[in-house]
């Protein structure tokens, strides 16, 4: 019989952290001290003031209510300007230009975010349609020729771009082996004591390296290598070292984005059988409004493990799978957000008492504050399998669901030392994952609990 906890569920925490979240920004958003800042813009002749932050924030929500109302936009625009959101302020003020395509005051207000935001192709362009236009000064002339030499000498975009991640991170498992509740488990129908450790610490370091390449307008492709080394403190488990190749292209057919891709990896473990792996498949999204995106994705893998002396039925886990997924995102306003997803996965093993099915419902909260992006989920998996297991139970198949709850902080290291990280790329990343785990066999029936903390950070090697 499956013990239900509705006291541990991972659903309960999620409305409690929203609740936090929820305290803390109306507290926030009485304290905050007033920028009176404020700068103003001609529009056909009549003098708008857009306002410092002193004045009411403009929301999204009203800016899709009203896309052609001028001083609304513009007032937006300036706001997500000064927090740093580029994407939005560009969007609306080419929005703007297309209704007010003979104003010189947008597309020069335009002009200067896009040098803001390093965006030369777009800023040569919007350079091209204003020297059209027969209001500007010859200061204004001046100034567009200037950003027009400082744009092109800086050459044309590179055929290739290449990027190197590096990682360090440490887990704090407070339930590494999956120990029962009861630490009992069932073996050949006896039910015997589950005495493995518990709490146990993994230390790992990673380094990526990235080519990417512009094929067309709408096209990229990618090529990534990866390594991660793995250091487990207690146990040797998770002492490995893994290798990986990703092989990505992104590209548009219509309103829908296409990725493609393929991934290789080999995992050299310290005391026991290498692993290996490949997995293909496709991914895709497409938008509907400004405030929903739906996306989809179909996966195929085939897994291998080299059965060898120190275990001699490694390859009895070797098997094939396949995978669907939909997924809806929401976007509130420029700082929530809402992912909801469903999965379907099978796998089909070697050994039958290895086949599964599992059914995927997940759901996450998603907060780009300025200080710091947060992110909360709640996911269900219910696993269903094919055959009995009679090394464990003869008289029952196995089934069982885990509810997942993680939580995620990440934060730059600039923000608190400027000196260390000044262009604020070093990334401090934290976070807490409880799996609630129910099942029809004592053996599955657990709670785990982990803390992880890494660094990471992204070097553009030929900017």
């Amino acid at each position: 019989m499956i013990n239900k906890k509705p006291e541990t569920s991972g659903i309960s925490l999620v409305l409690f952290f929203v609740f936090l979240i929820g305290l803390f920004l109306e507290t926030t958003s009485t304290i905050m001290a007033a920028d009176t800042s404020a700068s103003k813009i001609i529009v056909d002749g009549e003098e708008i003031l857009l306002p410092g932050s002193s004045e009411k924030n403009i929301t999204y929500l009203q800016i899709l209510q009203k896309p052609n109302d001028l001083d609304l936009n513009l007032k937006y625009a300036q706001q997500q300007g000064k927090i740093g959101n580029y994407k939005q302020t560009i969007a609306t003020l080419e929005r703007l230009n297309m209704i007010y395509p003979d104003n010189v005051e947008i597309k020069l207000y335009l002009l200067s975010v896009l040098v803001q935001a390093d965006s030369p192709n777009k800023a040569l362009t919007i350079i091209e349609d204003i020297k059209t236009s027969e209001d500007l000064t010859a200061e204004d002339i001046e100034t567009i020729n200037q950003i027009e030499t400082t744009l092109k000498e800086r050459g044309a975009p590179k055929l290739w771009n290449f990027y190197a991640d590096v990682s360090l991170g440490g887990v704090f498992n407070q339930n590494v082996n999956s120990v029962s509740k009861t630490r009992l488990q069932s073996s050949a129908d006896e039910v015997i004591g589950f005495n493995s450790a518990k709490y146990d610490k993994t230390y790992s370091e990673g380094l990526g390296l990235t080519a990417t390449r512009s094929l067309g307008e709408t096209s990229s492709l990618m090529i990534n290598t990866s390594f991660t080394n793995s250091d487990q403190r207690e146990e040797t488990a998770d002492d490995f070292e893994s290798y990986g190749l990703t092989l990505a292209l992104d590209t548009s057919l219509g309103n829908q984005s296409l990725s493609p891709y393929i991934m290789i990896s080999k995992t050299d473990y310290q005391d026991d059988a290498d692993s290996f792996s490949l997995m293909q498949g496709i991914g895709g999204f497409f938008s509907v409004g400004d405030q929903n995106s739906f996306s989809y994705g179909y996966s195929f893998s085939d897994s291998k493990n080299n059965r060898n002396s120190t275990d001699t039925t490694a390859d009895e886990t070797n098997a094939k799978g396949h995978g669907v997924s939909l997924g809806h995102d929401y976007m509130f306003n420029e700082i929530i957000s809402s992912s909801t997803g469903l999965g379907y996965s099978i796998s089909e093993a070697k050994e039958g008492t290895n086949d599964f099915e599992t059914y995927d419902l997940s759901f996450r909260l998603n907060f780009a504050f300025p200080w710091a992006y947060i992110s909360i989920g709640d996911a269900l998996s219910f696993n269903d399998y094919k055959n009995v297991d009679t090394s464990i139970n003869s008289n029952r198949i196995r089934s069982d669901v885990t509810n997942t709850f993680d939580l995620m902080l990440t934060k730059a290291l600039g923000d608190f030392f400027p000196s260390i990280d000044p262009d604020k790329s070093l990334f401090v990343n934290f976070s807490y994952e409880k799996i609630i785990s129910e099942a029809n066999i004592i053996n599955y029936d657990y709670i785990a609990d982990s803390f992880a903390l890494s660094l990471s950070k992204s070097f553009h090697l030929n900017k």
